[in-house]
């Protein structure tokens, strides 16, 4: 019996269906990619299995006792828990009443012992009393900061926090939703590596084609509310599918000529329909309805980047160009020259520097050392990943052309809805509000908006976060033929071999190194991510509490000797007060930065605003530096 059956399943929003009499079924071991066009039902097809959408008709079976576990596409809250409670909470109710009976056990009545009783009895049955067991092999196991709180964690490290939660409850099934959003390179293949030793049955959506041909062994495709099953790698699936459109295409085209020769028969002269069979007539009006309910495939979107003038040869050039932060050294002193045309992807963990180094390169940010001198006739677009430069309660057509119905592309004027529908997003959905979109969807509409603008240097940052192959395969054609220059940040590996001409690589302790070609090629040429982006770089730290000194009255707990002049300890003292005032004054000039119209402004108020947030954010990492420093020499 299988693990898990879907038998006849029917989803519609609206008119058009998601899912229409799609039957599967999935055993465990089998580790299944759903994949699809954006809004084709990939994510409702995953909430079905999971049980939080009823579907309209069909049955849902699943074995009895069967877990499911989810790894949601968000990521998880960067709030004051500390990692130990985060995956403790992958244990559900079993969490909860530990909770409970603890906080009853600290403040024991008799009133309460009835209610312990029957928790203790129920945690006896359900073998609750290993939850904290389990919990310490869940954090061993993916070598987890355990007493760190969330805040203080980096997007890829809560990413393993919450994989290491849907874990610990040991589920049957594992659904995954964009599991590599925001992840770096070392740690999504830390995380392939992890889903490979699951055992049970793992339904996943992904953008990243490295990723899926990594670690499916199953392709399922929604296709126009229909389901294509295929045992096996993409490569096979792709073509297999190849030769199913290419039956379809003909079958179409044989039923489109048969319907057009009984239109040309119910169409002759007066003597022919007076002897017309009506049975003929009746047939015909069937291949009408049912070439009426042939849903075609969706059209493939249409991108084109509009150039500016071209730049100088020279767009810029490092002489020994050295920077770092406190104690933190993001570049070694290099020589680097990038010219017109130039492709170049930035291969390197979270946190190793990747923006610093843009923002030198674009002159937001100067060098502790060296020089950087920039090329002339600069017009760049830059792309955002976080989205910030589109507006939410708008719709999709007055975020992309401003309020305006035209907008002017390659020196043509075009309609906003006809121009939307190149990217895919027909009339009803251009006017949309864009929160009513799917990641995929709002994607799309940074990058129709980023196409209004002409440039002749485009800086991508994860360009390719929720997009269909479809759209990444045409995204990346587009740049292919883009004749500017390219900086392109990108943990997708398949898309950086495929569109870059060169990497520059971040490889720890300041080391910045220039390689021909992509991701593999710097793999082959002996590239190596740094150790301390690995399972290293926060290894659980045990954090011991001391109890507060016993005394007959309540006298607040012993401060540590100070071991701080008196200036020093003021200043100590104090710091919170300062970092707290760097961190309001960043956030009101990130603000400020995110607004929709901040990058079409006057120019100069847009490059002193970043060279603000440049000095701030420097500010504080020093002052951050500085409190730790003044920490360590009042602990001794």
């Amino acid at each position: 019996m299988s693990l898990l059956t879907l038998d006849q399943v029917s989803v519609a929003f609206g008119h058009n269906p998601l899912l229409s009499k799609v039957s599967f079924s999935a055993d465990a071991g089998e580790r299944v990619a759903i994949i699809g066009r954006n809004g084709a039902g990939k994510s409702t097809f995953l909430k079905i299995v999971a049980g939080e959408i009823i579907p309209d008709e069909g049955v849902v079976r699943v074995e009895g006792g069967m877990r499911v576990a989810q790894l949601p596409q968000e990521l998880p809250e960067a709030n004051n828990k500390t990692v130990r409670e985060v995956v403790s909470e992958g244990a559900g109710d079993i969490h909860d009443m530990m909770l409970r009976y603890n906080a009853l056990l600290e403040d024991f009545s008799d009133a309460n012992a009835d209610e312990m009783a029957s928790i203790q009895n129920e945690l006896d049955k359900r073998g609750g009393w290993d939850l904290e067991q389990r919990v310490n092999h869940m954090i061993q196991r993916l070598a987890l900061p355990a007493d760190k709180l969330m805040s203080e964690l980096s997007g890829g490290w809560r990413r393993r926090v919450i994989l290491a939660q849907a874990l610990l409850s040991n589920p049957d099934v594992l659904l995954l939703d964009e599991p590599t959003n925001h992840l770096d390179v070392p740690t999504i293949e830390w995380m392939e590596s992890q889903l490979k030793q699951f055992r049970g049955l793992i339904l996943f959506i992904t953008h990243d084609r490295r990723f899926l041909e990594n670690l499916a062994n199953r392709i399922v495709e929604l296709d126009r509310g229909n389901i294509l099953s295929y045992s096996g790698t993409i490569h096979g699936f792709l073509e297999y599918k190849e030769k199913l459109l290419e039956e379809e295409a003909r079958a179409n085209a044989l039923f489109d000529k048969r319907l057009a020769e009984e239109e040309v028969w119910i169409r002759q002269g007066i003597k022919a329909r007076r002897t017309r069979n009506e049975g003929r007539v009746r047939a015909l009006k069937a291949l009408r309805e049912e070439r009426k309910e042939r849903i075609n495939r969706q059209g493939t979107a249409k991108m084109t980047l509009e150039t500016k003038e071209k730049s100088g040869k020279l767009v810029a050039e490092f002489n020994q160009v050295a920077h770092a932060f406190g104690d933190k050294l993001i570049l070694r002193p290099m020589d680097l020259m990038v010219s017109r045309g130039d492709r170049i992807g930035l291969i390197g963990p979270n946190g190793c520097g990747k923006s610093t180094f843009l923002k030198i390169l674009l002159g937001q940010l100067t060098p502790n050392e060296g020089s950087v001198r920039q090329g002339t006739k600069l017009e760049i677009a830059y792309f955002d990943q976080l989205r910030d430069q589109l507006n939410p309660e708008e719709t999709v057509a007055n975020n992309v052309a401003e309020g305006k119905e035209t907008i002017e592309i390659n020196g043509q004027s075009r309609h906003i809805i006809g121009y939307l529908q190149d990217f895919l997003f027909p009339p009803e959905r251009a006017r949309t509000p864009v929160k009513a979109l799917s990641g995929g969807e709002r994607n799309r509409v940074l990058l129709a908006k980023l196409f209004t603008k002409s440039a002749n240097l485009l800086v991508l940052d994860e360009p390719t976060n929720d997009l269909d192959v479809e759209t990444l395969e045409l995204l990346e054609e587009l740049l292919m033929n883009y004749d500017g220059t390219l900086l392109l940040v990108s943990h997708d590996r398949a898309f950086l071999d495929n569109v870059v001409t060169s990497s520059i690589a971040f490889e720890g302790d300041g080391v910045v190194r220039e390689y021909v070609g992509g991701y593999e090629d710097w793999i082959r040429q002996g590239g190596q991510f740094p150790t301390e982006s690995t399972l290293e770089v926060e290894k659980p730290v045990k954090v011991e509490k001391k109890a507060a000194p016993v005394e007959e009255t309540k006298a607040p707990p012993a401060k540590p000797k100070a071991k701080l002049s008196y200036k020093l300890q003021r200043e100590f003292d104090g710091m919170p007060d300062v970092l707290a005032n760097f961190e309001a004054d960043l956030e009101a000039l990130n603000e400020k930065a995110a607004a929709p119209d901040f990058y079409t402004g006057d120019q100069d108020v847009v490059q002193k605003t970043l060279a603000d947030i440049a000095t701030k954010e420097q500010a504080l990492e020093d002052a951050m530096e500085r409190w730790v420093e003044l920490e360590e020499m009042q602990n001794g």
